[in-house]
């Protein structure tokens, strides 16, 4: 499994580490809002607002520079409008590597 990292927060940021430091901590505060937000949906099987929030943490997968999970989350989104579950397991398990980097760093 591919393993998260700041390479574009670092290309944006171009050195300036308060910049980087304002962007991680936005990212890891909405990354847990919409962690919540996605376990709550997924709960009460309402999978279109679950795709919703798939939608929202795609953005975090990608600015982590996890590029084949970002492809998974992109698949659950879609699989998830139609009521489909599939990939459940594999998203959560993105969502896992994310949430224990982030809190490391």
């Amino acid at each position: 499994m591919e393993r998260p990292n700041l390479i574009y927060i670092h290309s944006l940021s171009q050195g300036e580490k308060a910049f980087e430091d304002k962007i991680i901590k936005i990212l890891k505060t909405e990354f847990q809002d919409e962690i919540k937000r996605y376990y709550n949906n997924l709960k009460e099987k309402n999978y279109i607002k679950t795709a919703e929030s798939v939608h929202k943490l795609k953005h975090k997968i990608s600015i982590l520079g996890l590029v084949k999970s970002y492809d998974i989350a992109v698949e659950f989104e879609n699989n998830l409008k139609e009521n489909n579950i599939k990939l459940k397991d594999d998203f959560q398990k993105i969502i896992q590597i994310m949430t224990d980097y982030l809190n490391k760093l």
